[in-house]
């Protein structure tokens, strides 16, 4: 059986694919010629990130392929309910990417409370010439240390990011749709550990009460922070989305942020992505990332097994 990998895969689930007798194609097809590549080539897996998108026309023109594969969390690239009524399995690997995206909010996070977004920019085209400047004007860090975080989304990236907050000695709070509370574990170097539980509030009591607030939803029909959610906060909160494009309304963002309401944002997806808004990618007070949560080297090769493991059990349950 032939699997179209089409936005790449890690060795580590080339290699485990091929042993269970696979041939891995890795060819990067373009959109429009997906369906024709699948169907001349007789692929029975197609496998991708966030840049393919497989709808009903793609799935409609297929009815050789068995099983779609998204590496990651979201599928909002896949009608996921028409496949599946059609007879295709869908899956894809939630649990693979947590700790990357955990990490990646924190890089942000540390980015804005000492302004190196800025600070970035300046000091190659002014570090020599305005050092006492702009050392002045980056004096007044944070400590994230003692502060309250907001996660909204307690899923496995909203814990996986709790369990930093905890390490750091910052207080977490969640808000969660489908979730009471959550028991968080801890984990050090030296096999200690210490379990916290916390328990999930409104929604409106996180905005009130965190210094820092960091989203972790899936795509959403509204924002779920607009102008109304954002005057309900702290003064000279800072934002987190690595979550989904959409789920912040950027107009009002901006507005926050040149108001001082928020002190900074770090956004690694956009409303308008993959072409995001030039007054969100030149704003001072925003830390940028290009969608790149999951893209370390340790969550592909865990995402490309996890993919492998399961197209293996389908399509060996099928054929047994």
């Amino acid at each position: 059986m032939k699997v179209l990998a089409n936005d790449g895969l890690s060795k580590s689930g080339i290699n485990a694919l091929e042993k269970a007798g696979f041939e891995v194609i890795t060819t990067k097809v373009a959109q429009e010629q997906v369906a024709n590549f699948i169907n001349e080539n007789n692929v029975s897996v197609l496998l991708v990130r966030s840049a393919t998108k497989v709808r009903k026309d793609l799935i409609d023109g297929c009815p050789g392929l068995k099983v779609i594969g998204r590496g990651g969390v979201g599928m909002d690239n896949i009608d996921v309910d028409y496949a599946r009524a059609t007879g295709k399995h869908v899956i894809n690997t939630p649990a693979s990417s947590s700790e990357s995206v955990a990490e990646l909010v924190f890089a942000h996070l540390f980015t804005g409370v000492r302004f190196l977004q800025d600070a970035n920019r300046n000091m190659p085209l002014e570090g020599d010439t305005n050092f006492e400047g702009l050392k002045k004007a980056y004096a007044n860090g944070t400590e994230l240390r003692g502060k309250t975080l907001g996660i909204i989304g307690f899923g496995r990236i909203g814990q996986a990011v709790a369990k930093m907050a905890l390490g750091l000695g910052m207080k977490v709070i969640a808000a969660d749709k489908f979730l009471g509370k959550a028991e968080i574990k801890v984990d050090f170097y030296n096999g200690q550990f210490i379990i916290v539980e916390i328990p999930t509030e409104p929604q409106e009591d996180l905005f009130r009460h965190s210094h820092f607030i960091t989203l972790h939803v899936p795509a959403q029909d509204g924002y779920v922070i607009g102008a109304a959610e954002l005057s309900q906060m702290r003064d000279g909160v800072g934002i987190i989305n690595c979550a989904r494009g959409g789920v912040i309304d950027e107009v009002a963002l901006i507005d926050a942020l040149d108001q001082g309401k928020v002190s900074f944002a770090g956004l690694d997806v956009f409303e308008s992505e993959p072409t995001p808004e030039i007054q969100i990618l030149m704003h001072p007070k925003i830390s940028l990332t290009p969608h790149i949560g999951a893209a370390t080297n340790e969550a592909q090769d865990r995402i490309g097994t996890e993919l492998a493991e399961q197209v293996i059990s389908i399509l060996k349950t099928e054929n047994s």
